[in-house]
């Protein structure tokens, strides 16, 4: 039983960030129900699909209107990623669905939000990022911007602040019982993120020259003799002194003097080339130096540490999963059921919904699509 247990939630997006947002969601203890569209491809292994069920609904069609509409009775949030004025037309928006259920919290995770001169542009992560101020801060000094995947906008501003934002909207309604619409723009969750480098106006980010955006010898990343790579963070002072101590470079005194960064950076690379990543990540597992190896995909689930906490635990569908996240002590997330495929559930989710007996009359009607 997750914190989130009792919660009803129709999930209508589609692309990475809404999903995400679903899964935590649904982690937690939420019903989370997928509307998807008639003719949804039975995609591959998906980890964002667990603890989800999976309805088929013609939204376009007006008695899977009438069929959605029915579910927003008793559901708690709706969930849509489109770009405005799409769910409108679908009698799927929030005004007509606050109408049918005012409790209902609405949330429409876009890009570039409900309004503004880009609010029906098309984009994607690194494009919501790029007018955010966050790419162009993240890369090498004097080359080009490098994308970090999609976990900055999708992810992050997107998926994860949403997810805040539903639950801070279910918790306000136990106060005033009205739910309300949330306007979820990945540009403004992207900016959100950049908060303390907005307020130290690029002194830690700027490519580099900024403490944290490679400018720093003790804030990088270093090439090992075997092509490995070691992760450096010895930001405070005795950090520092236990990095010295592992490489046998001593830069103690001059750690905090920028004009001689370039010197202790080059020797650092110098000296990390010696040694493989295994061999580094032997000598400073005895220092508390902030020195750790990067590890790969297929690498992380075997580390001892995420080993310990049970950090990718296989689900009930037999695959590898990232275990749910925050951990709570009397009420934890869990991993109940793999992805569904589009169209599982339709039937039991009608059935709870009191719809079991029109079952074949809404089939004939196209609600699920094409009769």
């Amino acid at each position: 039983m997750g914190p989130l247990d009792g919660i009803k939630i129709l999930d209508l997006s589609r692309l990475a960030p809404g999903p995400f947002c679903s899964m935590m969601l649904g982690d937690l203890g939420a019903d989370v129900v997928r509307i998807d569209a008639p003719g949804t491809p039975v995609g591959r292994y998906d980890m964002l699909s667990r603890n989800k069920r999976s309805i088929v609904l013609d939204l376009k069609n007006e008695a899977g209107q009438r069929v959605f509409h029915r579910l927003c009775e008793s559901a708690d949030v709706v969930l849509e990623g489109n770009r405005p004025g799409v769910m409108t037309r679908l009698r799927a928006d929030y005004e007509t669905v606050a109408a049918i259920n005012p409790r209902i919290v609405y949330c429409s995770l876009t890009g570039f939000g409900q309004d503004g001169p880009l609010a029906g542009a098309a984009g994607h992560d690194i494009n919501y990022i790029s007018i955010a101020g966050v790419l162009g801060q993240i890369g090498l000094a004097g080359s080009r911007p490098v994308p970090p995947l999609n976990l900055v906008a999708d992810f992050g501003g997107g998926g994860l602040l949403a997810a805040f934002g539903i639950v801070a909207a279910l918790f306000e309604r136990t106060r005033s019982g009205r739910g309300q619409f949330l306007d979820a723009a990945m540009v403004d969750g992207s900016a959100a993120l950049m908060a303390a480098h907005y307020s130290t106006n690029g002194i830690l980010s700027t490519p580099g020259r900024g403490l944290l955006g490679g400018g720093a010898p003790f804030y990088r990343c270093y090439e090992t003799s075997d092509g490995g790579f070691m992760a450096v963070g010895a930001i405070e002072p005795k950090f520092f002194v236990a990095l010295c101590e592992g490489t046998g470079l001593d830069f103690v005194a001059e750690q905090t003097d920028a004009s001689r960064w370039p010197a202790q950076m080059e020797a650092f690379e110098k000296r990390f080339r010696e040694r493989t990543r295994d061999q580094w990540t032997e000598a400073f597992s005895r220092l508390d130096a902030c020195v750790t190896p990067v590890l790969g995909l297929d690498e992380a689930p075997a580390h001892a540490h995420n080993v310990a906490r049970q950090g990718f635990p296989t689900g009930p569908d037999g695959e590898r999963h990232v275990a749910p996240a925050p951990r709570f002590s009397r009420t934890p997330g869990s991993i109940r059921s793999g992805g569904p495929r589009p169209g599982a559930d339709t039937e039991s989710v009608l059935q709870e919904a009191e719809l079991g007996d029109q079952l074949d009359a809404l089939r004939s009607s196209g609600a699920f699509g094409a009769a």
